[in-house]
């Protein structure tokens, strides 16, 4: 059987690969010069499964995807409160390089915006440290979340910093409220350079997974920020990572994200995946046209609003077992709780590692209590294409959990609401009812 989830990102690719809509981003020269065409798209697992398609391994600069990222080094380096006295977590409803600061204070307001982001940026580290070092800082910290050494694009920062003129207003204002303390110059500098890191559609998912599995880099199994940083960052995510975008966004699609004007989009859903696109044009916000349509389509698709999807659940595969002999082998999966996307794919993924040969497969939902709309699309799709590859296919569904189990064109299914039903007549006669649950567990 051929995997779903590349499948699908192949054709959400094609629907929106025609749209011409957007520009690159004019006001610096290296990203105004990008190829507009570019167009990836990768989920990663919080078990550390990756799945992507186009443009995946193409480098580009992240940008202000970065924020999100140096605002939780900040919070662990300083802490929360001397943080937040120094940027606030209001959406400001302004682009992101407008001087939106509180009028009393001077704190920014969020740090998303450019004015917060370079406050971050100058809190990360220790107090008193040297740029230079704050800089190797934010890189390893940058590092830690993708799983892989990454590196400043030097020709993108040198074409950002020849153009800074309104970062450097905006860094000098900050001074003067006493917001920076340190030279603006160094800070502008330091934060240019952490723009201009260099990733990769695939990178970006993997440091949205990340955040999305309370903190633990799924690759690397390490614990790159505390939980409670984790979702400080998702808060401000949701409600201020798409600028003057944020409210339609969090409403609409309702993933906390983040964009950058290079074209890449993260978007980070808590238990579940981590998402990113890249597709150089943007929109009047400063955020990807394609990568916007593409997570329309992904929330839309797979349910993955955030205010409908409730925290992962146990493993949904019980047990995966193997009955019987010669022609009467049979393929036991069975499956628990309440499954959706996460828990869809990993029974997908448990299809596929198994290699099955067996002539009969037995998909047992009879502990399942729940199972949203697009499991159940994949898990009947999962029927059809191991009934097309020559397996007759079982669905043992006691309390008709799964509605409408049509597996679709070419597929077969034969459903059922007894256990003994499930299996041929050679089994059957040597099982009892009483024990089946005994057996499969």
């Amino acid at each position: 059987m051929q995997p779903l989830i590349p499948d699908y990102l192949d054709e959400v690719l094609a629907a929106v690969a025609p749209s011409s809509s957007g520009e690159t981003a004019s006001y610096i020269p290296e990203l105004a010069a990008a190829d507009p065409e570019r167009l990836g798209a990768v989920f990663a697992t919080v078990d550390g499964e990756v799945y992507g398609a186009g443009d995946v391994d193409v480098e580009f600069t992240i940008q202000s995807i970065s924020k999100p990222f140096a605002y939780a080094l900040a919070l662990s380096d300083r802490g929360f409160a001397p943080v937040l006295e120094k940027v606030g977590v209001e959406p400001s409803g302004e682009a992101f390089n407008e001087i939106s600061l509180e009028r009393d204070t001077g704190r920014p307001r969020n740090p998303m915006i450019n004015a917060g982001a370079m406050t971050t940026h100058s809190l990360a580290g220790a107090e008193g440290m040297k740029p230079a070092e704050r800089v190797e800082r934010v890189i390893r910290w940058l590092s830690a979340f993708a799983g892989r050494d990454l590196e400043v694009d030097e020709t993108v920062c040198a074409s950002e910093m020849e153009s800074a003129h309104r970062n450097l207003a905006i860094a000098h204002m900050l001074r003067s409220y006493g917001i920076l303390t340190e030279d603006p110059r160094g800070v502008v500098d330091g934060y240019i350079r952490q723009c201009s890191v260099l990733v990769s559609a695939r990178d970006l998912a993997m440091m949205a997974a990340t955040l999305a599995n309370r903190g633990i880099n799924p690759l690397s199994d390490e614990q790159v920020v505390d939980q409670a940083v984790v979702r400080q960052v998702l808060s401000v995510m949701a409600t201020c990572g798409m600028y003057d975008a944020a409210g339609d966004w969090a409403t609409q699609i309702g993933i906390p994200a983040k964009s950058g004007v290079a074209g890449g989009l993260i978007g980070a859903l808590p238990g579940q995946l981590g998402i990113a696109t890249f597709s150089p044009r943007l929109d009047s916000h400063g955020n990807s046209v394609r990568g916007v349509s593409l997570f329309e389509r992904f929330s839309s698709d797979m349910g993955l609003h955030v205010m409908e999807v409730p925290p992962a659940g146990r493993e949904v595969v019980r047990s995966n077992r193997v009955r019987g002999e010669g022609p009467d082998r049979t393929r036991i999966l069975r499956l628990q709780g309440g499954i959706r996307f996460a828990g869809a794919e990993r029974i997908v993924r448990e299809v596929l590692d198994s290699a099955l040969s067996e002539p009969r497969v037995v998909l047992d939902v009879s502990l399942v209590h729940s199972i949203d709309d697009v499991a159940r699309r994949m898990l009947l799709e999962v029927a059809r294409r191991l009934s097309l590859d020559g397996h007759q296919v079982v669905l043992l569904d006691p309390e008709t959990i799964i509605p409408e189990p049509d597996p679709g064109d070419g597929g077969s299914l034969t459903v059922v609401h007894e256990p003994e039903e499930a299996l041929n007549p050679g089994v059957a006669d040597r099982w009892e009812r009483s024990d089946w649950g005994q057996r499969l567990s």
